[in-house]
């Protein structure tokens, strides 16, 4: 279907795929799209004019898909999470759908194939790395699946249920070995392994009360400089991950089965209950004691006493 900008972007939203504005669209643009089904896949083939798109980020629960593009004809600059791609002709790329996309391309032919998450059994963390990264389409499995996506696009309308249903096992079998090729390119840095060993041994000991950098770096046979330069391009510094998760564990139990705040708060590392509730309703916005009261208020309504004892507990408030 060849469509004006208005519909272009109709029929895109149809397909499957998040919002996009192009900067460069203007009056004149003209797009082609087709949409298939192969079992549970989804091809999404497109024909666009020079783009300049930004996709905003989307609610998780719009998050079903991964979408797999492949380049068929034209060049495309694709950023997503922590990584850019430049893609020619048979290169392809993994996206999420509900993060911050923005791609600049020339005049250019691609297939998309959106991917039921749960098919392609990727742990999230090595689709965390994933995202974003150029797949060379030139050699080996990303080779494979370059030319699947193409002719797919083209066939799909031919298969019967039962071989839609097998062939696409395959395609998605196929994406799953391109990506962890890809994946085994990308072996965690010196740093990165380190830090996650780090961020495992803080979180195995948050209710420590004597957890601390010094400490830490001790028991990694590192120095105390070593570690915070480990972490100064990270969300967090050491100490304040550690209050984060602290804050974030004692949260939770409060919310949960409840408990005094003093003594949750003690459990998790915090010894002054002063400086614990100061922290808690800086960061959360609320005081913690009034989790606890609207735990007792819910455990209160969920009751359901005869009469008597209703109106004696009455009497008493």
């Amino acid at each position: 279907m060849i469509g004006n900008l208005e519909t272009f972007q109709d029929e895109l939203a149809a397909s499957g795929f998040p919002p996009l504005v192009n900067k460069l669209a203007g009056a004149d643009f003209r797009g082609r799209i087709s949409t298939r089904d192969l079992g549970p896949l989804r091809l999404v083939s497109l024909e666009t004019p020079e783009s300049a798109c930004i996709g905003r980020q989307r609610d998780a629960s719009d998050g079903e898909n991964l979408a797999v593009k492949v380049m068929i004809r034209g060049r495309t600059r694709i950023e997503q999470g922590h990584a850019a791609a430049e893609l020619g002709p048979a290169d392809l790329v993994l996206l999420d759908p509900t993060r911050t996309l923005r791609f600049e391309s020339a005049a250019a032919v691609h297939v998309t194939i959106l991917v039921p998450r749960r098919e392609l059994r990727i742990r999230p963390a090595q689709i965390d790395r994933l995202i974003g990264k150029r797949i060379d389409g030139s050699r080996g499995p990303g080779a494979l699946v370059s030319v699947l996506a193409r002719e797919s696009a083209r066939s799909a309308t031919e298969f019967r249920e039962a071989e839609a249903l097998r062939s696409a096992a395959a395609v998605i079998e196929l994406i799953a070995v391109a990506l962890e090729a890809r994946l085994g390119d990308e072996q965690p840095a010196p740093d990165e392994w380190l830090r996650n060993r780090i961020a495992g041994y803080i979180e195995a000991r948050l209710a420590d009360p004597d957890l601390s950098p010094p400490g830490i770096a001790a028991a990694h046979h590192i120095s105390v400089r070593r570690l915070h330069k480990l972490f100064e391009d990270q969300p967090l510094t050491v100490a304040a991950l550690i209050r984060r998760r602290r804050l974030e564990r004692c949260r939770a139990e409060l919310t949960g089965n409840g408990g005094t705040v003093t003594a949750v708060a003690a459990r998790w590392g915090f010894s002054d209950p002063t400086h614990f509730s100061k922290l808690f309703k800086t960061t959360y916005g609320y005081n913690a004691r009034a989790l606890v009261t609207s735990n007792r208020a819910r455990t209160t309504k969920t009751r359901t006493p005869d009469p008597e004892q209703d109106g004696g507990d009455q009497g008493r408030q």
